[in-house]
């Protein structure tokens, strides 16, 4: 069965990065955890933070793989004996991707009291416009007789 895509259209030329893109979220896990918020911190700079209380430094990775985010989680294993009689803190791993505009790069990241700040920049595209110029075909000049008067 072929599949449906929104940019088979002849007119939007050169969008296959953004259907990966799309691809790659849909296949995402709908896990939600841990638990994000995104917000704008000024005109060209947004900042992710992610809730990870009981995740150290040592514990977290982040890094960007092919326009991609990932933030992963695992915590050692704990060793010390406990006999826990419930246990409702999470002390699972986990992954958190996230797709990235062409142009936004990380420029920082800080944990401080359980949240993980990301900061991102979002450089402003100026727009482009520019003249192509017209030329003769090569092709058809060389099968063109020139006649002179």
């Amino acid at each position: 069965m072929a599949r449906l895509s929104l940019f088979n259209s002849p007119l939007l030329l050169g969008f296959d990065r953004f259907e990966e893109a799309l691809e790659r979220v849909s296949k995402a896990p709908a896990d939600g955890y841990p638990p994000y918020n995104v917000e704008q911190t000024g005109p060209d700079s947004l900042r992710i933070t992610l809730a990870v209380a009981g995740f150290g430094e040592d514990d977290l990775t982040i890094q960007v793989e092919a326009r991609q985010l990932v933030i992963r989680g695992r915590q050692a294993e704990d060793e010390s004996g406990r006999v826990y009689l419930h246990r409702g803190i999470a002390a699972r791993q986990f992954q958190r991707s996230f797709v990235l505009a062409e142009g936004v790069e990380v420029t920082a990241a800080s944990l401080d009291n359980g949240l993980l700040h990301i900061e991102l920049d979002q450089p402003r595209i100026e727009p482009n416009v520019r003249t192509v110029e017209i030329k003769p075909d090569a092709r058809q000049a060389k099968g063109k007789r020139i006649d002179h008067d």
